[in-house]
């Protein structure tokens, strides 16, 4: 099935409201496509280019959309960086690019979806000395072949930003409808097996009920909502929350280990897998990886860790095991936490289990806080006892209580546009301290209102000394206060540092360039916190 069709269903559920014609039109595309097609169209349709767990990923950003998209079009610099503060879009920009080529296909060709997904595969595989390049050309080849329509759902795409109203709760209802199954039983097949694609083709061939979790292959985790302060009638179980790796640990034959977003990580931890061979069950685990000698160590080192390819000398880890997904055949996620850790204890593994109380008083847990945070852990998590393993889902069932923020007097250097409603405000700031100069440390796009952000958005053009199209750098002079939950080393940045999870707290017009923290300071907090 071509890209044009793609396109154009998309284009149509993105221009009407009813969720119900959406669903209408969506199933009966999704019926007309062969079974290699449906497996690609419903990826790409939730937001994915791969299956989750895939390790497979393009590492395309927007400067490298960017360039290509002014490369091969007519269309002046101006023009683009104009259109895409009109539309927040880079797939729109794509699309006026391409109505005005510059280079011109040697051989017009129809794209189907099977050959951009292979296109996709190449680019991702690509990697040395002058991958980026062979990035460029296979990408522009793309682009060049594709009619303006498809080229804003081709970059859309590559940026998970498809962005025609389109939920996953929908895609799993048009799902349902194509293939005449109860939408129960297509979400819970991609709750389980985690590859929309699979289940569209299982849907399609009446095999929903043969969806089973998979050692080997990654379920989505359990998540949990975080609380600022203790408010529990009932029981609850309090456990340390780690400062680590979320990580799923696969056993059967061979062991697997997948990452919080499901990416395999397997080959970071060998020690682990050596571990896990040594038993005899099949068995699907949940817990945290964390850097420790002795006691835990920042989470910057276990992050060095997963870029080494050489780990065998590398600094020691220790796996946490809270919870127990499957065994021997048998998937437990419908037993309660409770019935779950009995059977974790029973196994006898040689891993560190967590330790838990049961409890339902403030001040014990509290006075747990205060424990996790001596002994170096984030904080608290606090589970309900009977509560059922529910896979994909946040919620109030398991909540998490952790330390109170640092913060740190910023200033921006360089904003970027946003995107949807906020397409003409410039919404994600860059930010540094002061050194030899000034040292970026990060960015940060929430925690301002919408007013806010408005009136930063007017200050900022006033300071703009560099226009990059979807990015200007500017005057040094507006001054954040950004809180953060971790500080980590990185060279991503020039400071050499990065910080966890930045928000802002608040904009100091209080407070002046001269007024901002230093690297000093950033490099104080770091050691305090090691």
């Amino acid at each position: 099935m071509s890209l044009r069709t793609f396109a154009e269903v998309c284009y149509r559920i993105s221009s009407i409201s009813s969720t119900n014609e959406k669903v209408k039109i969506l199933a009966d595309y999704l019926k007309a496509l062969d079974d290699r097609s449906l497996k690609i169209a419903s990826t790409f349709l939730s937001g994915r280019i791969f299956p989750r767990g895939s390790a497979l990923d393009l590492n395309l950003g927007y400067n490298n959309l960017w360039t290509i998209i002014v490369a091969i079009s007519n269309r002046s610099k101006d023009e683009l960086r104009d259109a895409y503060i009109r539309y927040g879009d880079l797939g729109r920009v794509a699309e006026i690019a391409v109505n005005d080529l510059k280079i011109k296909p040697l051989i017009n060709v129809e794209l189907d979806l099977n050959h951009v997904y292979n296109s996709f595969k190449k680019i991702a595989k690509a990697k040395g000395h002058g991958s980026m390049e062979e990035k460029r050309k296979i990408l522009e080849g793309l682009i060049i072949n594709c009619s303006p329509l498809e080229a804003r759902y081709l970059i859309k795409i590559i940026l998970n930003e498809l962005r025609i109203g389109l939920t996953e709760g929908l895609l799993e209802k048009s799902i349902a409808e194509a293939f005449n199954e109860r939408v129960d039983d297509v979400r819970r097949g991609v709750l389980l097996s985690g590859d929309i694609g699979n289940v569209a083709l299982s849907a399609k061939y009446s095999r929903l009920d043969n969806i089973r979790m998979r050692v080997l292959e990654p379920v989505s985790f359990m998540l949990a909502d975080t609380i600022d302060a203790i408010d529990i009638n009932d029981e609850m179980i309090v456990e340390y929350k780690y400062d680590g790796i979320r990580a799923q640990l696969h056993k059967s034959d061979k062991v697997k280990i997948f990452s919080r977003r499901l990416e395999d990580i397997t080959s970071s931890f060998p020690e682990l897998v050596d571990e896990a061979l040594s038993y005899n069950h099949q068995f699907i685990l949940d817990g945290e990886i964390i850097a420790y000698s002795n006691k835990p160590l920042p989470f910057n080192e276990l992050q060095r860790r997963l870029r080494k390819k050489n780990v065998s000398n590398s600094i020691p880890i220790k796996y946490i095991v809270y919870d127990i997904l499957y065994l021997d055949g048998s998937m437990l996620i419908d037993k309660s936490l409770v019935d779950r850790k009995k059977i974790l204890e029973s196994l006898g593994l040689h891993f560190t289990y967590a330790p838990y109380i049961i409890t339902n008083s403030k001040d014990e847990i509290l006075r747990k806080f205060e424990e996790s945070k001596r002994l170096g852990h984030e904080g608290l998590m606090l589970k309900e006892p009977n509560s059922l393993y529910q896979v994909g889902k946040r919620g109030k069932h398991w909540l998490k209580f952790k330390h109170r923020l640092d913060t740190l007097d910023v200033v921006i250097v360089a904003a970027e546009y946003g995107h949807g409603k906020r397409a003409t405000l410039l919404s994600d700031y860059t930010f540094a301290v002061k050194d030899d100069g000034l040292k970026v440390i990060g960015k940060a796009y929430s925690g301002l209102r919408d007013d806010e952000i408005k009136e930063m958005t007017k200050r900022l053009k006033e300071l703009m000394i560099r226009d990059e199209g979807y990015r200007i750098i500017v005057k040094p002079e507006i001054v954040l206060e950004v809180a953060f939950d971790e500080i980590t080393v990185s060279n991503r940045y020039d400071s050499n540092f990065a910080l966890r999870f930045p928000r802002i707290k608040r904009i100091r017009y209080d407070k002046s360039i001269d007024d901002i923290d230093s690297l000093d300071k950033v490099k104080a907090l770091y050691n305090s916190k090691r």
